[in-house]
């Protein structure tokens, strides 16, 4: 992520709390309430987004490790593409042997 991208994040829940709160105060709520309310769902909605951001850490569901298994696995398929059919035979002969 760029910074660009983290500054127009943080400059749009910026400006999304303003907006609910507004919303508040033309429903009818006073400015102590649509104060607290507005509060409240901005922190559970950041509180939901860590914790969707902590459980794609926790089972490994990020772009790095996408990517890192992306490369591993082009790299292997190569290998095995430059490999001639004597090499493979035996890799295969050697894995059937193993099972």
């Amino acid at each position: 992520m760029r910074r660009i991208d983290v500054i127009a994040i943080s400059l749009g829940i910026f400006v999304a709390g303003g907006v609910i709160y507004l919303f508040f105060q033309a429903v009818g709520l006073d400015n102590l309430s649509a104060g607290i309310w507005s509060q409240a769902i901005l922190v559970a909605g950041v509180l939901g987004w860590t914790l969707t951001y902590l459980f794609r850490v926790m089972t490994k569901n990020m772009t790095y490790n996408q990517q890192l298994k992306d490369y591993e696995d082009a790299v292997l398929q190569k290998r095995l593409d430059e490999m001639t059919p004597e090499e493979l035979e035996k890799l295969q002969k050697e894995i059937e042997q193993e099972q």
